[in-house]
């Protein structure tokens, strides 16, 4: 079976979300990381498979679900870093980040599966992506491609193309990078704790986020 990867950040003031400050406070930036990374590991701990692993930058807490494995991130580069997490689990996997909150087993579980695919592609609505699944994981189909871009996903899909890989693909979906994208995510299903809680932040009529 496939292994279900995470990577993720420690939810600290300062260091995480940062680009929505302004309008939110640093610890409330904090406060929705770490909404966004509970409903994201509640949904990957839901879906069936062979292991469940947290690469983590940082240390853990409630947040985190019983049956997952924690490792700490490889040094470098993002893309260094996706590599090696692909490589640490040895087989199959399927890799998301933690600002999808709205993802859920329903999206994720037919990604686990390789018999029509070599590999799998969830783009973000920024340009990036939120998925990527890899039947046989080689470091060379991820180091190099540049990360945090605006073309991130799309030269991430043509590695995978030129590969020869047979890509299966996944909705687009949003990340939540700025207060807009906040925003339209909360409003999104399935409305758990990064839902409830921009809905709390944003309630004061003061508020304009």
């Amino acid at each position: 079976m496939t292994a279900l990867l995470v990577i993720a950040k420690e939810p600290v003031p300062g260091r995480v979300k940062t680009r929505l400050t302004p309008p939110f406070t640093p610890d409330e930036a904090a406060a929705l990381a770490e909404a966004a990374l509970a409903d994201t590991l509640e949904a990957a701990a839901a879906t069936p498979a062979a292991r469940h692993l947290l690469f983590l930058d940082g240390s853990p807490g409630p947040w985190l679900p019983p049956r997952f494995e924690v490792r700490p991130q490889s040094s470098g580069q993002l893309d260094a870093r996706l590599a090696a997490a692909f490589t640490d689990c040895g087989g199959p996997a399927l890799l998301i980040g933690m600002d999808t909150p709205q993802v859920t087993p329903d999206l994720l579980g037919p990604a686990l599966g390789f018999d029509r695919y070599d590999a799998w592609f969830g783009p973000a609505a920024d340009g990036g992506f939120w998925a990527l699944g890899l039947a046989d994981p080689d470091p060379a189909l991820l180091l190099g491609v540049p990360m945090s871009v605006p073309e991130t996903g799309a030269v991430q899909y043509e590695r995978l193309r030129a590969a020869g890989l047979r890509i299966g693909l996944l909705p687009v979906l949003r990340d939540v990078d700025t207060a807009a994208d906040a925003g339209e995510v909360a409003a999104a299903p399935p409305h758990g704790r990064f839902a409830a809680l921009h809905a709390r932040l944003t309630a004061s009529p003061e508020a304009v986020r």
